[in-house]
């Protein structure tokens, strides 16, 4: 049964094809001969083909990776491409060009289109159904494609001869042939479902019809071209599981290893924060960074409680994972600000997001003013990251709040940071030790904190900076540097050892 949406999307269809031929109309005054050199010159150029026939689709130029895997996907009659790209990349839009490009110009002849269920297969069945129908410009250069009696959305055969099959998962592909031909192209599209992958035999039941029943209905003999189109949802699914089988997979995320849209020309910086805003990090993990993520397998959950006055603490410790490169603004930085009591750690504040270096060393500058000299407070910034460029950031920082900042790098040789964070505290956390103040609860740094606990584990890609930024204050206060902690600053104003900046 299809969903409202989904409903809506199949009615907004057909207005999309109308809206496109009034948009693009066809040259009417163009000779036989005139015709034919375009159609050829247009041919010659898969983005130029795309672009003339697909005017209301192609809103944006596309990427390098779009045109990467469409030279690879058009050019190569024998081929599995898996496409593991983030959610608003066009993986159906694009795939759905190429393929009737295929049919229209012989390249290909049988297609046989499968997804999650048979609702989803036929939505996104029907815009190559539509565009033969009601594309003027395609029925103007290639004719009028609809043969009656063998037309509807789950299978067409058009009359040059080319079909179309579309099967919800785990249906019967048997015998999916016209006449003679066997299917020559196949796409999976959307075939993973959230609820399947949680079931490892699921998955395993999933993987086993597509290679069973849904490849075995290719011929041995004729060249065969297979997109999977998706998104990695688990850790096992079926995406992964192509992605090793294929000839050539990209893993393409809503961001670049930069932090800068993949695709700039369509989604520009703003969009993409505007457009994730209200989404939580693990659905943007897995949906826009191909990062699924599995909660609570270190930390369930994190302590709060309210916390004693700064009187009642013999020194804090202000530790920084700055995760710097360049002062990017999509790496997430984190400070902590953590003392000891008796035997418990408590983390009086708490920054973390995705934020500029200058804006993570003005949190520095808050805990100064927020403490004001109650109690001595060690500022400590992760050693690997202190270069000549951070230099100059703190030193216009200084400049900035006419305080000289009392940094100091953790000296510390590190060993693996999950492994670190997992022994430290894990059972501080789990024995109640660990505690943070109950006022930082509904922040928005207490949030991404929260987030990235809750998705620590040894094989995830989630960001781990708070939980290191946490670590590395509970570690200096349980080793504070050196034996003699008299020689290193406290407060803001002070002369430091010569490493200060």
């Amino acid at each position: 049964m299809l969903k409202p949406a989904e409903k809506r999307a199949l009615i907004d269809w057909d207005e999309f094809i109308e809206d496109m031929n009034r948009d693009a109309p066809v040259a009417s005054n163009e000779t036989e001969r005139e015709k034919r050199k375009r159609i050829e010159a247009l041919e010659a150029d898969h983005e130029a083909w795309f672009r003339y026939y697909f005017s209301k689709y192609y809103t944006s130029e596309p990427a390098n990776f779009h045109k990467r895997s469409t030279k690879r996907v058009m050019e190569n009659p024998e081929h599995i491409e898996a496409r593991p790209w983030s959610r608003e990349l066009s993986k159906s839009g694009r795939t759905m060009m190429e393929a009737l490009k295929l049919f229209l110009t012989g390249k290909k002849k049988s297609a046989f289109l499968v997804s999650a269920t048979q609702d989803a297969a036929d939505l996104l069945a029907k815009p190559y159904k539509l565009n033969l129908e009601k594309n003027q410009r395609i029925i103007n250069d290639y004719g009028n494609q609809v043969k009656h009696g063998d037309w509807a959305t789950s299978r067409f055969v058009s009359k040059k001869g080319f079909s179309m099959r579309a099967i919800g998962k785990g249906g019967n592909p048997r015998g999916s042939r016209e006449e003679e031909v066997r299917p020559d192209l196949l796409i999976v599209d959307d075939y993973d479902t959230d609820e399947s992958c949680r079931n490892p035999d699921r998955v395993e039941q999933d993987w086993e019809w597509l290679e069973r029943a849904f490849y075995a209905t290719r011929s041995i003999s004729v060249p065969l071209l297979m997109i999977f189109n998706g998104n990695i949802i688990a850790k096992d699914c079926c995406m992964v599981r192509a992605i090793k089988i294929a000839d050539h997979a990209e893993i393409v995320n809503i961001r670049d290893k930069n932090g800068k849209s993949t695709w700039p020309q369509k989604n520009t910086e703003e969009m993409i924060d505007r457009a994730l805003k209200p989404l939580s990090y693990f659905a943007i993990q897995q949906e826009y960074y191909n990062n699924p993520i599995t909660k609570g397998k270190v930390f369930q959950q994190l302590n709060y409680k309210k916390l004693p006055p700064l009187s009642q603490y013999k020194f804090l410790v202000a530790y920084t994972d700055p995760s710097y490169k360049s002062g990017k603004k999509n790496d997430y930085k984190a400070t902590c600000l953590i003392g000891k009591w008796q035997d418990e750690y408590h983390v009086r504040k708490m920054y973390c997001d995705q934020t500029t270096t200058a804006q993570m060393l003005d949190w520095q500058y808050e805990i100064i003013k927020d403490v004001n000299g109650k109690v001595p407070v060690y500022f400590v910034i992760e050693w690997p990251w202190i270069d000549d460029t951070l230099k100059l950031e703190i030193k216009k920082a200084n400049e900035r709040h006419k305080l000289t900042l009392p940094l100091m790098p953790d000296p510390r040789d590190k060993p693996d940071k999950f492994y670190r964070i997992e022994s430290k505290l894990e059972p501080l956390n789990r024995n109640e030790k660990l505690w943070f103040e109950e006022r930082l609860k509904d922040s928005k740094h207490m949030t991404n904190t929260e987030d990235q606990f809750l998705a620590l584990s040894p094989t995830s890609k989630a960001h781990d900076d708070a939980p290191d930024a946490v670590e590395g204050g509970a570690v200096f206060i349980d080793h504070k540097v050196s034996s003699d902690t008299s020689q290193i600053q406290t407060n803001a104003g002070r002369r430091t050892n010569n490493k200060r900046w």
